[in-house]
Order: C-alpha cells, then sequence, then structure tokens
C-alpha cells in the first residue's frame, strides 16, 4: 500500500487514484528567463523519484510539465536583451531538456508552454467572470475575488481574519501579508513591449497562476490526481490555482498535493549575493557528473531540506564507485556458472516480490551443489522487499538506499567468502535493476564488462591458480587493452572499468 504526504490535509493518505491504473500528475516546470538551477532540479529529482515508483507499481502515468514562457521576468529579460520573447525563451527551454536528459530525468507525456494556451486561459477568465469569481478593474486587468471563495487558504493554511475585501495584489509572485486579489489578466503596460494578446477585456497577458489551471485541465481534465511543486509554491501560485479552479468547474480541482523542501547550499539559502547559486553547467565544470549531482539530489526526504555541499558530491562519487565494483563483481560471478535452472524474481509487473518468487529464489540457491549456498536467498528477499516497504512510506529515500547498501554489504560478504552463487549473483543484478527503475543513478554500473572480458579473467584466475605468472600477466595486458583493470580479490576477482 502506497501511502503519501498530502499537503492539502496535513496527513499520510493512502494513494488511492480517481480512475486506476491511471493516474494524473502535474508538476510545476521551468519558468525559463534563466538556467535552471540545482535547487529547482531538486524538485524535478523528487517529481522524477515519484513518477518512476507509481510506473513501477503498476500505474498508467499521464504526466504534465508546464513551462512558463511569459510572465514578470521573461518579460523583463527579454526586454533588457533587447531580444523577442520567444527567441529569448527558446534558449532556456532548450537547456532545460538538455539538463533532464543529462539528470536522467524521464520524459513527461506533455510540455505545454503557456504562450501556446492564451486562448484556453481567456476562456477559464470568462468562466469566472459570468460565475461571479472574478471582475475587471478599471484599466483593463481582471481580479479573482478571494472573498467570493470561502475555501481560500485551505493549501496554506491562511488565517483570513485579516483580508481586507478589494485588495489587490498584480505582481505574479508576491508573499502571505498581499493576500488580497490577485490578477488573472494584466492589461498592457508600456514595460510590456510588445509582448500582448487580444482579450474581451483589452489587450494584456495573462497571469502566472491562471496558465497552470488551464493548462493542466486541458491535458489531464477538471480534476485529477497529483499535483506536486516545491514548498514555496504553495502560497501564492497553488492556493490561487485551487481558488480559480474549484471556482470555473465546482468539482475538487487536485485530490493529492505533494511538495519537497527547500534546497540550500552549505546551509545557506542561495542567492546571487553569497555566490552559491549553481547550475549543472556550473558543477560539471568543477568535475562533477550529473549523475553524481542525481544521486545527491535524490537521496534525502523530499520533504527535509536538503544540504547540498560539496563534500555530499564527494561522497556520492565514493558511493557510486562502490556500486559499480559492487556490479561488476555480481555480473562476472553471474557469468561464471550459468545454470539451466536459474530462476529470478518476476520483476516486471511491479510491488513486492510474492512468497512464490521468494520461493522462486530459495530454490535457484538449493540447486546450487555447495550446501553453504542453499536456503541463502531469503536475504535477497528481504533487501528487496525493504526498499519496497521504504518506497511505499512516503517516498523514504533514505532508507531505499539503505536496502540497496545491504544488499551490497551481505552481496560483498558472501563473494568474499565464495558464498554467492551464480544464480544469487543473477538475482542480485536483477534486483538492483528494479532499484534502478526508481534511482536512475545505478546505470553508469551500466559499463559491465562483456562476456569475452570476463572469459579471460576466469581464464587468467586459473592460471593464477596453476601459479602459470607469465600467462597471468599476459591475460591481464589484454584485459586492460579492452579497457578493463583486473583486481584479484577473496572468493574471486573484480573488473573495473578503466
Amino acid at each position: 500500500m502506497l501511502t503519501l504526504f498530502n499537503t492539502l490535509t496535513r496527513r499520510m493518505e493512502e494513494f488511492v487514484p480517481i480512475a486506476p491504473p491511471a493516474v494524473g500528475l502535474y508538476t510545476c516546470g521551468p519558468t525559463v528567463y534563466n538556467y535552471a538551477t540545482i535547487g529547482n532540479f531538486r524538485a524535478y529529482v523528487f517529481e522524477d523519484l515519484l513518477r518512476r515508483y507509481l510506473r513501477l507499481k503498476g500505474f498508467k502515468v499521464t504526466q504534465v510539465m508546464n513551462l512558463t514562457d511569459v510572465d514578470d521576468k521573461t518579460i523583463r529579460n527579454s526586454r533588457a536583451a533587447g531580444i523577442a520573447l520567444a527567441d529569448y525563451t527558446a534558449k532556456y527551454k532548450e537547456a532545460f531538456f538538455a539538463d533532464l536528459a543529462a539528470l536522467n530525468i524521464e520524459k513527461a507525456e506533455h510540455y505545454p508552454a503557456a504562450t501556446d494556451h492564451i486562448p484556453e486561459m481567456i476562456a477559464l477568465i470568462s468562466k469566472l467572470i459570468e460565475k461571479g469569481y472574478a471582475y475587471p478593474a478599471a484599466d483593463g486587468s481582471v481580479y479573482f475575488s478571494i472573498a467570493k471563495f470561502g475555501k481560500y487558504g485551505q493549501l496554506a493554511h491562511l488565517d483570513m481574519a485579516g483580508l481586507k475585501p478589494g485588495a489587490r495584489v498584480a505582481q505574479d509572485e508576491y508573499e502571505k501579508e498581499n493576500l488580497a486579489d490577485f490578477v488573472l489578466w494584466k492589461a498592457h503596460h508600456e514595460e510590456d513591449g510588445d509582448i500582448a494578446w487580444d482579450s474581451p477585456w483589452g489587450k494584456g497577458r495573462p497571469g502566472w497562476h491562471i496558465e497552470c489551471s488551464a493548462m493542466s485541465m486541458k491535458y489531464l481534465g477538471e480534476s485529477f490526481d497529483l499535483h506536486t511543486g516545491g514548498v514555496d509554491n504553495i502560497f501564492p501560485h497553488h492556493e490561487d490555482e485551487i481558488a480559480q479552479s474549484e471556482a470555473a468547474t465546482e468539482k475538487q480541482f487536485v485530490k493529492y498535493w505533494m511538495h519537497c523542501a527547500h534546497l540550500v547550499v552549505d546551509g545557506r539559502k542561495m542567492s546571487k549575493s553569497l555566490g552559491n547559486v549553481y547550475t549543472l553547467r556550473d558543477l560539471n565544470r568543477k568535475g562533477y557528473s550529473t549523475r553524481e549531482i542525481r544521486y545527491v539530489l535524490a537521496a534525502a526526504h523530499y520533504r527535509q531540506a536538503l544540504n547540498f555541499t560539496f563534500s555530499a558530491l564527494d561522497a556520492a562519487r565514493s558511493s557510486l564507485q562502490r556500486l559499480d565494483e559492487f556490479s561488476g563483481r555480481l555480473s562476472c560471478r553471474a557469468a561464471a556458472r550459468p545454470s539451466a535452472l536459474l530462476r529470478v524474481l518476476s520483476l516486471s509487473k511491479g510491488g513486492a516480490p510474492s512468497s512464490s518468487e521468494s520461493g522462486d529464489l530459495r530454490q535457484a540457491g538449493d540447486a546450487n551443489p555447495d550446501a553453504s549456498q542453499g536456503q541463502s536467498s531469503d536475504w535477497l528477499s528481504k533487501c528487496l522487499n525493504d526498499f519496497y516497504a521504504a518506497m511505499d512510506e512516503d517516498l523514504n529515500l533514505p532508507l531505499a538506499l539503505a536496502a540497496l547498501f545491504e544488499l551490497v554489504r551481505e552481496g560483498n560478504r558472501r563473494m568474499d567468502s565464495a558464498a554467492l552463487s551464480a544464480e544469487e549473483a543473477a538475482s542480485a543484478l536483477k534486483i538492483i535493476d528494479t532499484m534502478d527503475r526508481v534511482f536512475g543513478f545505478l546505470k553508469g554500473a551500466a559499463d559491465q564488462p562483456d562476456a569475452e572480458v570476463v572469459k579471460l579473467a576466469e581464464t587468467r584466475e586459473k592460471a593464477r591458480a596453476a601459479k602459470n605468472w607469465a600467462e597471468s600477466d599476459l591475460l591481464r595486458k589484454q584485459i586492460e587493452e579492452k579497457g578493463w583493470i583486473v583486481q584479484d580479490a577473496a572468493g574471486g576477482f573484480k573488473l573495473k572499468k578503466r
């Protein structure tokens, strides 16, 4: 049973989609006025982990991630650069998709851009005016009246006692102190340049909040399952989304709201003045891979603040090297004695292994003639079960990683004492593959030695056992020519990518 923390209710709830197995997931995407930072990617990696786990559990996910390409910041920056808005944002859209691919973030089904959905926004605003929830101002702007929507403040748990009816806020982003009617359509002003669209209320452009409501409902329907973002989106952005959407449809907008906590750098909030605002490109130039960055962004629980440090990146590098070496050892062990009797977990259907599948693991161990390996496959089932249990508990990544490293610890121990069968090694590799369908950073361990390299290493091991040192050295050189380093270890050998 998958349970998630719902920001709307402030409690853990069993995840039950509206129309299972379909799941509608809306994720707030970037405002494409600059390169996305690691703070932004903390949220995008969290959302990717959620998407991946839902898919592993057998749900059919339709994800929508918007691209905000018209708002206060994009207009301001494009005008300052003297570049047309579309040309200015195109550069950062392209960079964003390149960063997603580098971080191994799965593609969403839809990436709607705000400027492509102006008619939908105008239609939604018109409906709100008709229903009495919105009103045009004298300058041609349109505002949402929060006093008319009785449930306003439900997501952010706001105290509405200080509400001043009629007060307005026109900027896209504001604080709780500005609890006031928010803008749906912004009348054209000189500072907007030529960025404007025709509407029933005159030339102008949509406010930020109406964009997400219009686009999410177009692709996911008037009610859908999951809406995610950073905690900074709770108010005003997501609060305003709920108000305008539910006022228009008279239906619950979203069933589950999930928000990830802030990322800080060395314990301090990211800011240009501190010089600690990093993009992926900045970190790559410092010698860190996007695989290492993904590991750090994924390793903390999404509802806990993530302290991003260079020492954490260094530790991630060491952890990934350990994982790669373990996968290499398993590959060598699994290839050493292939067996027609091999029976491994069937993981394609998602979910924890059944009792019969656990039995398959035990039978694979029993099939090995070495009695010391019989009945030993229970530890594999436990590692996989612990992984699922952790992920089912509100995506508890630290515990899920603990299950992975318990697999590494016990697997290495068994290989060191020559107590791991080829069948168990193959099953362990299957489990790693299953876990990586969520983690998304284990497949640099995908650089596994091919059968020819493994065969050379096995032949060399036999030569060493026969004390044929000349042949052993010759085989070592052949292995190195193929891009691998062979290391002698207790219970066998390790192959490491050069």
